[in-house]
């Protein structure tokens, strides 16, 4: 019988040998494994297939060799505790992954429960919220749930003084605050995004999210990728999106990283190199956007290697690169759009239009 130290403490006297399972969580899987063939039990918190060991451990298995009894998952006893409807809050799993991914869900009367791996993983979150100008959230502390040792306890992120907290342990949050509120439509503002000039502008990003049209599950190739904006817009508009940026300034890379670990979308791949070398080999793409980089040679790649179907979005600014998406638009068809955009600015005393520069979209389905 396998199981954490937690878990094979609560157990009778037993005739089985007991195995206590390591730290980090991977690196008990091959000494599971090496029992194939033999009866073995796995001892694992709640509902193993939500945040839990379950999908972890069945893609080493074929279906014949386990079953699973789930029991009431954590979220289910922490709502059952605070009275929140599950199908309404937002249910996280943070024990090996930034707690920046509550980004997206800090807005006044989110309601969130997130597994943390310990103490410090909590202090943590709860410091985060209040970070970011939602020190006035109500949280919860729930250690243990189900077993002897529960507790629960209640404080806000602004105070925060639990330096007690031990493992297993969830943080209930109710959002309130003044903070600033990622917006859910595409086109967020540019100041969400910390760039050195290279960034699609808002109002061409919104235009240009609704040309690649991103469905659940698709995978995004970002070229050029800059600020990372596009692909980062394109993984904030469902948690299944996958988006991989290429990127040859190693400095923009980086940006484009620490803007997508900002945003809460830190599963962002951002590959260094350039375009159309760097792509060989990469996951078939669903969508592609060329956001810099244009050329007729990544062209003539795309020609010879997408695969059938592939939704291709390719933004210019100069005269040179837009004379190219004419070419491939007479070739290929699809949709050649002009984007004009003027924003009103200061004239003396007076306003008047700035115009930015004009901005050409092709989008093709390969």
């Amino acid at each position: 019988m396998f199981g954490a130290a937690r878990h094979l403490s609560l157990l009778p006297d037993l005739t089985a040998e007991l195995r206590t399972w390591p730290v980090p969580f991977d690196a008990g899987i091959a000494d599971l494994l090496v029992e194939r063939g033999r009866r073995v039990v796995m001892l694992a918190s709640g509902d193993p297939f939500w945040f839990g060991a379950g999908a972890t451990l069945s893609r080493h298995l074929s279906p014949a060799e386990w079953i699973a009894h789930p029991a009431p998952s954590t979220f289910a006893l922490a709502a059952a505790r605070l009275g929140w409807r599950v199908e309404e809050m937002a249910c996280l799993g943070l024990h090996a992954a930034p707690v920046t991914r509550l980004r997206p869900h800090l807005a006044p009367g989110v309601r969130i429960i997130a597994l943390v791996r310990d103490g410090a993983g909590a202090r943590a979150l709860i410091d985060y919220v209040a970070e970011q100008g939602f020190g006035a959230s109500s949280v919860t502390v729930l250690e243990a749930l189900g077993g002897p040792r529960e507790r629960v306890r209640a404080t806000t992120a602004h105070a925060a003084p639990f330096n007690d907290i031990a493992h297993p342990v969830a943080v209930a949050i109710e959002v309130a605050g003044s903070g600033e509120t990622l917006p859910l439509a595409t086109g967020r503002p540019d100041t969400w995004f910390d760039h050195d000039g290279q960034i699609t502008k808002r109002p061409a990003r919104a235009l240009t999210l609704s040309a690649l049209a991103p469905r659940a599950g698709e995978l995004l190739w970002d070229i050029g990728a800059g600020s990372g904006s596009i692909a980062i817009e394109w993984l904030l508009a469902h948690p299944s999106t996958r988006a991989f940026a290429f990127e040859r300034d190693p400095t923009r890379a980086a940006r484009a990283r620490a803007n997508a670990a900002a945003l809460g979308v830190d599963r962002l791949a951002v590959v260094e190199g350039a375009a159309p070398t760097i792509l060989a080999d990469q996951p078939a793409p669903a969508a592609v956007f060329v956001g810099g980089g244009l050329s007729s040679a990544l062209l003539d790649w795309f020609a010879t290697h997408l695969p059938a179907g592939t939704r291709v979005v390719a933004n210019a600014v100069t005269l040179e690169s837009e004379a190219l998406l004419g070419q491939w638009h007479a070739r290929r068809g699809g949709s050649l759009l002009r984007i004009d955009l003027a924003e009103a600015a200061p004239i003396g005393s007076r306003r008047g239009w700035r115009s930015a520069y004009p901005l050409v979209q092709w989008s093709v389905t390969w």
